[in-house]
């Protein structure tokens, strides 16, 4: 592909809860989507959203114009993005878009890894988790070279409703880090807040619905019920080796760190906060 070039096929590797969605949108958009994941088992479910299904990465890497990342994990990120992987195949000019959540510094590394490739790497994180995934109106944070990712808007405004370039490589990383940490620590607030109105008699959903009207009003407050705590662990330790890296004490990151560390999904309410709306994710 030659720089400038319109994005016209997008490759998308990983098809998980935020993967699919994203899939769907782009195929509807009219991109050409190729997909490829680990499990064979998703196949069925990437076809009925209009994509074309590859066994294989080489055959994906060399028809991408683009290539979306939703892996889960650094590791993986390493592997895909190493001499044995995709800059083995990809074409000159092909933009790899990490949605992955992962330390600001190892998008940095990547895209050096990629630059002698004439492959561009940026970080494109995502916020507002599944629901918006579904909806198409996810807020995406996108960092790069101007050049680069105004190639890269057109396909991100296929599942983003608001697109915010952050600055260079690594930048969409951070932004995306300061998101979870002040989430999740409203998620943690929330919960204890209403476990409290709960033990001393109030119906939760109407202290819920109250405190949306005053200044206690947040996302996840907002939109309860539709958040898991399957991430938070992870995105805290994130937050806790950046603030490590810069020398920034953050108390309450730490506080809400070993919090997230101790829970399990469905443990989180059923077990430390009673037992109303009982049987949902937080």
């Amino acid at each position: 592909m030659v720089n400038g070039e319109a994005v016209k096929t997008v490759g998308v590797i990983g098809a998980g809860r935020m993967g699919q969605p994203i899939i769907g949108h782009l195929a509807r958009k009219g991109f050409s989507v190729l997909v490829h994941d680990v499990d064979p088992g998703k196949r069925a479910a990437v076809e009925a959203r209009g994509a074309r299904w590859l066994a294989g990465l080489p055959a994906l890497a060399r028809e991408a114009d683009a290539i979306l990342i939703c892996v889960g994990y650094d590791r993986e990120l390493r592997e895909l993005l190493s001499e044995r992987g995709l800059l083995k195949d990809a074409r000159r000019g092909t933009i790899v878009a990490i949605l992955s959540t992962v330390h600001p510094g190892t998008v940095r590394e990547l895209a050096e890894r990629a630059r002698p490739f004439g492959i561009h790497v940026v970080d494109s994180t995502v916020c507002r988790g599944g629901w918006a995934a579904d909806e198409g109106t996810l807020l995406s944070f996108v960092a790069g070279a101007a050049e680069t990712v105004a190639r890269l808007k057109p396909v991100l405004a296929a599942y983003s409703s608001d697109i915010i370039h952050t600055g260079d490589p690594g930048s969409a990383q951070v932004a995306k880090a300061v998101n979870n940490m002040i989430m999740w620590a409203c998620l943690v607030a929330d919960h204890e807040g209403l476990a409290l109105a709960q033990r001393y008699g109030l119906d939760v959903e109407m202290m819920r619905r109250a405190l949306l009207t005053t200044h206690s009003a947040n996302g996840a407050l907002e939109h309860w019920g539709k958040q898991t705590m399957a991430w938070a662990d992870d995105d805290m330790e994130i937050v806790a080796a950046m603030a490590k890296e810069k020398g920034l004490p953050l108390r309450q990151a730490e506080a809400v760190r070993e919090i997230c560390r101790g829970l399990k999904p469905r443990r989180f309410q059923l077990e430390m906060y009673g037992n109303w709306r009982r049987g949902e994710e937080p």
